[in-house]
């Protein structure tokens, strides 16, 4: 999907349509993390430390199980 910025007073816009709103449970409250690699615009919703954790800890449980076949795929 391309998009434009659009003029917002003294500054630009990015409007994000309502499916990928939805798909990403965002809405006018939800605060974002606006970050960048230097070349890349990252925007992604803030969620709470205890769905951090939990991603973290599947991640660990999926690297503990796989990770040696992960790495072999890899290579």
């Amino acid at each position: 999907m391309v998009k434009r910025l659009t003029k917002h007073g003294n500054s630009l816009a990015l409007v994000i349509d309502r499916p990928i709103l939805d798909l990403l449970k965002i809405d006018a409250d939800t605060p974002l993390d606006i970050s960048t690699d230097g070349e890349v615009l990252i925007i992604s919703p803030v969620r709470d430390a205890a769905h951090q954790e939990r991603l973290e800890k599947a991640l660990q449980k999926v690297n503990r199980k796989y990770g040696r076949a992960l790495k072999l795929l890899a290579e």
